[in-house]
Formats: structure tokens, sequence, C-alpha cells
């Protein structure tokens, strides 16, 4: 396939990478940030955590992940292969979740949560538990 391919590919990597960094944290500093009595100097610090990891870390990275993937799926012709729709569903999760964490944090800016700690233990599993189903439908390939 070439080395554009490669070139690509590493880039999509580094990218999911940076992505799930995020997509794993942001959600365990809100479990913090519910704990936080609003308006606290703990709660203003989390604000500003989250709003530049979801700024200039995730979404940055989300974007780059939806330019490589595509453009990966298109040069190797993946379209064609069942593991490749199923993995895109679990990215299809990724991306939702992407955006509900989005709406929460902007809950948290504007004092206004109303999700307790423990909602967010449990959502902070998602993302987990989509990111294992993507890497074993990528490197095993089950059908």
């Amino acid at each position: 396939m070439g080395d554009l391919f490669l070139w690509i590919k590493v880039l999509h990597i580094v990218a999911v990478i940076a992505w799930m960094a995020g997509m794993l944290y942001l959600p365990r500093l809100f479990v913090y940030h519910a704990a936080a009595e609003q308006g606290s100097a703990q709660s203003e610090t989390f604000k500003i955590m989250e709003r530049r990891l979801l700024r200039a870390i995730m979404n940055p990275a989300m974007i780059v992940v939806w330019i490589t993937g595509p453009l990966l799926v298109y040069l190797g012709e993946f379209w064609t292969e069942p593991w490749f729709w199923v993995k895109f569903a679990f990215v299809i999760v990724l991306s939702d979740m992407h955006h509900r964490f989005g709406r929460y944090r902007k809950a948290f800016e504007e004092d206004r949560n109303t999700k307790s700690e423990k909602f967010f233990r449990v959502i902070n599993e998602v993302p987990t538990v989509a990111m294992i189903a993507i890497v074993i439908f990528v490197v095993i390939k089950p059908f």
C-alpha cells in the first residue's frame, strides 16, 4: 500500500491515542468536579482543566481521527470487510460520548450540572469498553 498509507496510519494511531487519553481522563475529572462545591476554587480549577482538555487535545484529536480514518478505509478498501463495520459502530459510540462529554463540560462551566459522581464513574467505562472492542476488531478481525 505504500509509504503514504503507513504515514496516514501513524497519524491516525497517534490521534487515537490522544483522543482516548482525553476520553478516559475527562469523565474522571467530572467525577471529582461533581464532588466539588459549586463556586469553590477547586470547582473553578476543574472548569479550566476540563475546557483545556476538551478544546486543546480531544477536539483536534477527534478531528484528525475522523479525517485519517475514512482515508485509511478508502485506501485499504476496508469498507468491504464485516469487521470494519462493527469497529465503525464503536467509533460512532465514542464520537457520541465525546459530544455528551462536551455537553457535561458545558453544564459544569455554567454551574448547572445535575449528574452525580456515581453517574460519571459509570459513564467513564463506556469509552474503555468501546476502545477494547475497536482494538479487538482491528487486530483480530473475527469476521
